[in-house]
């Protein structure tokens, strides 16, 4: 392995192909490495259904225990069922998954007790350093009494949490189709939903990390057309689908038609003001819709702006003490999950709204979805900061717009807005427009690219 680790450590996490950038005795290093800069005495592991993730996960175990930490391994589980255990039994955790990525990757996504996310900024960057250190001049000494690893078993506790934040107690009998993706959905949806008075048509439960059907990231279109036409053809009123590692969850009407992430987190937003007596702060991202800061006003609540990424989130989230965060990828978190995502919660808020009623979704998230949104549109540049400063130099003379560099460049009148963001690791500008109607925002999205790609 190299000694450079800056290719497999990003922003928020370790991600890199397996074996070919990093394999189990790089994992083992991690694991020394982790619990040094948390200063952890204990802490607690999971791993979704790659072949690679058992190996990885019991690597990094070994390489804590070798420093005197005892390791409770909580084995197969979902990305918040990781962040449920760290919550709940208040130990620093670390999750193997590449989330959506292709089989052949693998990564760690680690927190603090609590679930606090580590991050660039909060600890990986110095985890990364130890590793890099120790490849070059070999693994640190042992501690003199190694750390024990013992198994247990947390699904169970996980499912009994998410539905105690829910009251699901009255909702009529739903049809609801699940697409897994042959992901960790499949191992959780059955325990989380059980007792629910739910028909539940399951699609591509059986894990399996080489992912036969489709690739497990349903941001992408192609990935819920099976979804789509199962709902459809069972009459069902609604589909869910989840990712990889089951902390992001899309949602389908009962056309088959998608929902927007941004109607689901101002639907999620004024439940949970509503269980809040009216009262609270709502985290959004920058470009989710202004149907979201509108719904939170009209709620009573307090709607504050961030920047787009889980750790600006879950920052804002603490700093604020907001009871719900949402962004347009389909990352939901909750004041109630130690501020953390889990799509699962969002999506029993999903059931519990929708079956405490009796008109169909569509009708139902329409009052969310107040304007049309041109989804990302990324653009290769030769120069970002030039591509920007023409945008800027086009539309700061104009008296009809503001302009604002919370992220990147946003640009904004009384019924549309764009948000022009650079991407950190690609020769990239991502584009996000909304407006009112479709012929608006049609005009102001290719306004946009036209000088963007100049």
């Amino acid at each position: 392995m190299a000694a450079d680790l800056s290719q497999i450590v990003k922003a928020y996490d370790v991600r890199g192909v397996v074996p070919d950038q990093w394999d189990e005795t790089l994992a083992e290093l991690f694991g020394a490495a982790f619990v040094q800069v948390t200063g952890a005495r204990a802490i607690v592991t999971g791993h979704d259904m790659r072949p690679s993730s058992p190996g990885l996960s019991r690597a990094f175990a070994r390489g804590a225990a070798a420093r005197g930490v005892d390791v409770t391994e909580i084995g197969l589980c979902s990305t918040d069922q990781l962040y449920y255990a760290s919550g709940a039994l208040g130990l620093p955790g670390a999750m193997f998954t590449a989330s959506h990525n292709p089989a052949r990757y693998n990564g760690i996504k680690m927190c603090r007790a609590g679930a606090a996310p580590v991050g660039q900024d909060t600890g990986l960057t110095q985890i990364r350093e130890l590793t890099e250190g120790w490849l070059e001049s070999g693994a640190p000494q042992p501690a003199a009494q190694p750390g024990t690893v013992t198994g247990r078993d947390t699904l169970e506790d996980y499912a009994a949490h998410l539905r105690s934040l829910v009251d699901l107690t009255a909702i009529r009998p739903l049809k609801v189709v699940v697409d897994a993706g042959n992901g960790m959905g499949g191992h959780t949806v059955p325990t989380v939903f059980a007792g629910l008075p739910l028909t539940l048509v399951p699609m591509y439960f059986e894990l399996d990390g080489t992912f036969p059907n489709h690739e497990a990231n349903p941001l992408d279109p192609a990935n819920i057309v099976d979804l789509q036409k199962r709902v459809r053809e069972e009459g069902a009123d609604l589909g869910i689908a989840f990712d990889g590692d089951a902390d992001r969850c899309f949602v389908v009407d009962e056309h088959g038609d998608p929902v927007s992430p941004s109607a689901i987190t101002a639907l999620v937003a004024a439940r949970e003001l509503a269980r809040n007596g009216g009262r609270g702060t709502i985290i959004h991202n920058l470009i989710t819709s202004r149907s979201v800061p509108e719904v939170v006003e009209e709620q009573g609540g307090t709607p504050q702006r961030t920047r787009v990424g889980h750790s600006f989130i879950k920052a804002e989230m603490a700093r604020t003490g907001a009871i719900f965060g949402g962004e347009h990828s389909a990352h939901y978190y909750f004041k109630d999950f130690w501020n953390a995502d889990t799509g699962m919660l969002a999506a029993l808020h999903v059931l519990a709204a929708l079956g405490g009623q009796d008109g169909p979704l569509s009708a139902l998230v329409a009052q969310y979805d107040r304007y049309v949104g041109s989804g990302e549109i990324n653009s290769t540049v030769a120069d970002q900061q030039a591509r920007l400063a023409a945008i800027r130099a086009t539309y700061a003379p104009r008296e009809d717009v503001t302009l604002d560099d919370l992220d990147g460049l946003t640009v904004a009148a009384a019924d549309w807005w764009f948000n022009v963001r650079p991407s950190n690791t690609e020769p990239l500008l991502r584009l996000n427009a909304e407006a009112r109607d479709e012929a608006t925002m049609a005009k102001v999205r290719d306004e946009a690219l036209s000088l963007i790609r100049g």
